[in-house]
């Protein structure tokens, strides 16, 4: 006898209702004296998360934070990534992968045949946003010192434009040539956020930061010589920058400033 496979639809709710259920049996509790709502409040935070032995996959972190749980590949099997990326699949409309290599995406793909890859960024993707959240008008723009930054601007501007976000990218404007980021200054200070995204010595977070009203996200990269020392004097350089509304991610985290940038443009 065949095996009967409940469809992704049909899981993806089961594992809404579970949530819905445990969240009322927490409230009863609550309204019966058996526990505090501060208890409530704490119990909710943790719960629940799926122990698949080499992961534990939190099903909840949507519920708490906005975002559904991203996974970080960069270190684990091509098995692990597909292992957890289809138990995500499972439960939220969007499942995000980072640091991603080809060989991984195809391990993905032979389990969740809709997953897609963007190359350049690294980045693993299954579904779109969930719809609770209305496409955002507030641009984001993602500006890149060098062609070589771009590995990193992408996976800033995939991320944003993931969690539903418009983005603007103005690439290979560095202060090397500082006539190219005057040129495009007019059509960057249209966006809401401004993510700079610099290798080498990143001077280029200060002269943006220096230039506009807007909040600046700045992103080391590893790209440069050896004093750059794998992104380090870039990432010091915007650590003290003088350029006030600097904000600074860790080296070659463009996610996590398409990640905040799409949290400041939802507020």
């Amino acid at each position: 006898m065949a095996a009967v496979v409940a469809p992704a639809s049909a899981v993806k709710d089961f594992y809404r209702i579970m949530k819905e259920k445990e969240l009322q049996n927490l409230l009863k509790d609550v309204s019966e004296g058996k526990i505090t709502p501060t208890q409530a409040v704490e119990k909710i935070k943790t719960l629940p998360y799926e122990d698949i032995d080499y992961a534990k996959i939190d099903h909840h972190r949507e519920l708490r934070t906005g975002y559904p749980e991203v996974v970080f590949c960069l270190g684990k099997t091509n098995e692990q990534v597909a292992g957890i990326m289809e138990k995500l699949a499972l439960s939220t409309d969007l499942v995000i992968g980072t640091k991603a290599t080809q060989e991984q995406f195809e391990s993905v793909k032979e389990k969740v045949s809709r997953a897609r890859y963007y190359d350049v960024a690294g980045i693993i993707a299954i579904g779109e946003p969930d719809g609770k959240t209305e496409k955002q008008v507030k641009k984001v723009a993602v500006v890149a010192a060098g062609t070589a930054d771009m590995p990193i601007a992408e996976e800033a501007a995939i991320t944003t434009e993931l969690y539903g976000g418009e983005v603007d990218r103005f690439y290979d404007v560095g202060v090397a040539g500082i006539h190219r980021l005057t040129e495009n200054l007019p059509e960057i200070k249209k966006a809401n956020v401004i993510i700079v995204v610099a290798g080498m010595e990143g001077a280029l977070a200060s002269v943006v930061g220096g230039l506009v009203d807007k909040p600046v996200i700045a992103v080391p990269t590893s790209i440069g010589y050896g004093a750059n020392l794998g992104g380090l004097a870039a990432l010091l350089s915007m650590l003290n920058s003088c350029s006030l509304g600097v904000s600074v991610m860790n080296i070659d985290n463009g996610f996590g400033a398409g990640h905040l940038a799409s949290i400041i443009n939802r507020l």
